[in-house]
């Protein structure tokens, strides 16, 4: 036995080191010697004299462990787990002598066939391990393995040295998050870096990202998936699942964003890239896909939990028909315990062994579904996840709706630990920023921290993540460069994508040479992002929007892997206004407390929270208000000076001259934006840059600006 095995998994450290050393063969079977393994570690365990195998079902009958050589299309051998080596429904072996880095494995799963009760039981299946760290074939991008579709998992040999690496442990209303998916960040030729498309790539931008000053980013999908599943060719181009929401396997990286082979040491380019972040102050989040698998319904394929256990793992019909709340065919069953189990071992490996600093769920709501579909009052799972030891710093983020109709913004079950993807703020913001009547109060709420939705003396985390654009819609350049998705590209003749997309073209639908309408534009952009940087809760902002990266209208670029959804780093350069400013709002919300949460009362008297008009303390409720004022008051972080904030937006395309709140103590306002400016004249974070205003001011039409005054000054 090589003498890499004796250092490189730390699990079997846990059992006397003397205890594993001793362990001899009890049988043979197919050339190989075996015994029973440990039964309580699911998934592969490496040892120094072999490696255990460990599997469950509740129906199957028996299980077969299938061996291949590297790459092979036919399995060099097949070991049945003998009877014995089962207890309960869980079946453990270890095989001695196996060298990892020449085999890879599946599982033959026997069971009864009887559709019409959730049983899909075949011998003929090859089944990948639901416990795999890694999927054999599929390490690059866009490449088929020669043995087509049969998924084999691989043994991952996990020595990673964290070190002294912390996460930065940023609290929730501090972070300013940066969405993106990995190969489409640096994919585009015009993005420098020498490993376009891949983790290590997102470590060669790091400068930039701190040049920016965001200090989390989203990872869209980064469990493996097949981008190859469902491959077609329209108008000339492959369309793949190039987004990745169609999970193939949990816990195992995917490999095809890697920049050289890890055959065996999948996930330490992974590894490396996150502590690297973690140094440079950087949190990852983790966008995770529970609500659904990539085995589809019943046309689908059999690639694990349907071959192992599907009456279990999959909520269905009582005549055994796949429930679909996701839109893609399936519906996990989370809240079996057994499929609870899984998740949390997972969540917890991704922490353990990758020390991600937080999770994003995907279509979230369906984690709360009971086994028949129905919505539940204290869903179990949640419950775990909120009181998990080994989750309990990290950061867990709903997207609280699902397909099936089930919207929780504002009462997803949070037991104060779940922050929610506001999707109201995004609709409402866009609503209101664009002109539409009927939003002026609900605006001002989402600003304040959308505390109708999220009061502050029932939910004590900071709940909201605000945003006004994600991967899924426009990017901000499109939001104010179309009316209508154009999503021709996708082959679908332009019917799917949202088609509800509070856009504004702003006089010319798409590319335009207009001056007045490009110049009216920006100034929507540095509308949405201001608003966004003076927001309380969390701030997300979508990769690319920092330098007006377009989709060119396509609001749906879920299998677009070509420069429809490549971030094009040549709009950096062309569009360096908006990325200094971008940047500046960033510092500004950095050095303004006031503007991310709630403090203690401010001395003065001014309440913590206000809602103003063209005249001050008093906002109509006039249908077509289009001009509102928020005022924030609270302390300093020293908890010894007043700070106040004023925002003020003027959604109407007309000027109007805005009477200021009077200020106590011979206080003064001090202008800090004002979008209306030209080039470098919008944004002072610093108090001597910024002028002092009197009792009136002429907000300019779609303009927004922000005030500051305090005790300190």
């Amino acid at each position: 036995m090589s003498k890499k095995f004796s250092r490189n998994y730390p699990k079997y450290q846990l059992f006397s080191k003397e205890y594993i050393k001793n362990l001899t063969p009890q049988d043979h079977s197919n050339g190989f010697d075996i015994r029973p393994g440990f039964f309580d570690e699911y998934g592969t365990t490496v040892l120094p004299n072999g490696v255990n195998f460990t599997v469950h079902s509740q129906h199957a009958t028996s299980f077969e462990l299938v061996l291949f050589k590297r790459a092979a299309e036919q399995p060099y051998a097949k070991i049945p787990f003998p009877k014995s080596y089962r207890v309960g429904n869980v079946y453990s072996m270890i095989v001695f002598d196996l060298d990892i880095e020449e085999f890879e494995y599946a599982y033959v799963v026997d069971g009864p066939y009887a559709p019409e009760a959730g049983l899909v039981f075949d011998h003929t299946n090859y089944l990948l391990d639901p416990y795999a760290k890694a999927v054999s074939g599929q390490s690059e991008w866009g490449v088929k393995p020669s043995y087509g579709m049969t998924y084999r998992a691989r043994v991952v040999s996990s020595n990673m040295d964290w070190e002294e690496n912390q996460s930065p442990d940023i609290p929730m209303e501090d972070l300013i998050i940066y969405e993106m998916h990995v190969r489409g960040f640096t994919k585009h030729p015009s993005s420098n870096v020498e490993n376009p498309g891949t983790y290590h790539a997102i470590e060669e931008k790091i400068p930039y990202l701190k040049e920016l000053g965001v200090n989390a980013i989203e990872l869209m999908p980064i469990f493996e998936f097949d981008e190859m599943s469902g491959m077609r060719v329209h108008n000339g181009r492959r369309l793949y699942d190039y987004w990745g929401y169609n999970p193939v396997s949990f816990f195992a990286p995917n490999t095809g964003y890697t920049s050289n082979s890890e055959y065996n040491r999948e996930g330490t380019e992974l590894k490396k890239v996150i502590k690297k972040l973690h140094d440079h102050g950087i949190e990852v989040i983790l966008d995770v896909v529970f609500n659904h698998t990539a085995e589809g319904n019943e046309q689908g394929p059999h690639i694990n939990l349907k071959g192992f256990d599907n009456s279990v793992y999959y909520m269905l019909t009582p005549d055994g028909q796949y429930f679909n709340f996701s839109g893609c065919g399936n519906t996990l069953n989370c809240n079996h315990p057994i499929v609870r189990r899984m998740i949390l071992d997972c969540l917890r490996h991704w922490v353990i062994e990758y020390r991600v600093d937080g999770f994003r769920f995907d279509l979230a709501s369906i984690l709360g579904r009971n086994e028949d579909g129905t919505p539940m009052n204290n869903p179990p799972l949640l419950q775990n996840l909120a009181y998990d030891p080994v989750l309990a710093k990290v950061k867990l983020i709903a997207e609280a709706w699902d397909a099936g109709g089930l919207y929780q913004v504002g009462s997803f079950p949070d037991w104060n630990r779940f922050s929610e993807w506001n999707g109201k703020y995004r609709d409402d913001l866009r609503a209101f920023l664009k002109g539409d009547a009927g939003f002026a109060h609900t605006a001002c709420d989402r600003i304040a921290g959308s505390i109708d939705l999220y009061p502050p003396d029932l939910r004590h985390t900071n709940p909201s993540v605000n945003f006004i654009t994600c991967h899924d819609g426009f990017t901000l350049n499109d939001l104010y460069s179309y009316n209508d998705k154009h999503n021709w590209d996708n082959g679908w003749d332009n019917t799917d994508g949202e088609n509800h997309n509070l856009s504004w073209n702003c006089g010319h639908e798409g590319p335009t040479d207009d001056q007045h309408v490009i110049k009216l534009r920006n100034r929507m952009m540095k509308n949405a992002m201001t608003v966004l940087m003076a927001s309380r809760g969390t701030p997300m902002i979508l990769s690319g929007d920092e330098f007006c990266n377009t989709q060119f209208g396509n609001n749906n670029a879920y299998c677009q892997d070509n420069d429809i959804s490549w971030l094009n780093w040549s709009l950096l350069e062309e569009n360096q206004d908006m990325f200094t400013f971008y940047k500046k709002m960033i510092r500004l919300r950095k050095k303004h407390p006031i503007l991310r949460r709630r403090t203690k009362q401010a001395k003065c008297g001014v309440p913590h929270f206000s809602k103003h008009g063209i005249k001050p303390w008093y906002l109509s409720d006039w249908e077509e208000e289009r001009v509102i004022g928020v005022m924030l008051a609270g302390r300093n972080l020293e908890d010894t000076e007043d700070d106040l904030a004023y925002i003020a937006i003027n959604a109407h395309w007309e000027s109007h001259t805005v009477e200021l709140p009077m200020l106590p103590n011979h206080l003064k306002w001090h202008l800090a934006v004002n979008t209306d400016k030209g080039e470098g004249e919008e944004c002072f974070c610093d108090i001597s840059d910024m002028p002092v205003v009197e009792h009136t001011i002429e907000l300019a039409y779609r303009s927004v600006i922000i005030l500051f005054a305090s005790t300190a000054w």
